[in-house]
């Protein structure tokens, strides 16, 4: 049975391996070469300094997959949104963990005062991040054409959307994020 929990230092192996796999052989991430543990242990402290979840899913206690949410942009009017990022390890895909991660990951965003999430998809053919995201409510709202040069080929990112909670019915809780 899948757990999904608040990642750990001690996960910090295999998300630095999860996210090395995608880096090398994928299109979801358009960075071409794999950040060392440590660089991957920074980036983890950042997200939770702000006060973001960064999640993981395991099963068997091997950690098969992590998500977070990050602020979309660093001024402080985009406080209320959040870019998140999703990541499985190649035997995890197919079986629903990525869609249970996710969801996951959407509920601690809302109990937190996260109002919009942005997911910024490398690739207009991912398909299963398309999917994922689609099956969770998210909206697609544009694609970027051939901004990135990976693989000896132009891609695109596909921009999607989904709003959280009240959303921009009413007013922020101010106390609720930074």
């Amino acid at each position: 049975m899948p757990l999904i929990r608040p990642s750990r230092e001690d996960d910090l192996p295999a998300i630095t391996r999860i996210y090395a796999h995608h880096v090398l052989h994928g299109t979801g991430t358009f960075e071409t070469t794999p950040p060392t543990q440590e660089e991957m242990a920074a980036r983890r402290a950042d997200v939770l300094g702000k006060g973001l979840p960064w999640l993981v899913v395991e099963e068997g206690g091997e950690v098969l997959g992590y998500a977070y949410g990050n602020w979309f942009k660093p001024r402080p009017a985009y406080r209320f949104s959040v870019e998140d990022s999703i990541y499985l390890a190649p035997e995890a895909a197919g079986k629903g963990l990525g869609r249970a991660l996710l969801a996951e990951l959407l509920t601690t965003l809302e109990r937190s005062g996260i109002r919009k999430v942005m997911a910024v998809i490398g690739d207009s053919g991912n398909a299963g991040s398309v999917g994922v995201h689609t099956a969770l409510g998210f909206e697609r709202v544009g694609v970027v054409q051939s901004c990135g040069w990976k693989f000896g080929r132009w891609l695109d990112i596909v921009m999607m959307q989904r709003s959280l909670g009240e959303a921009d019915r009413s007013p922020p809780d101010e106390t609720s994020t930074r």
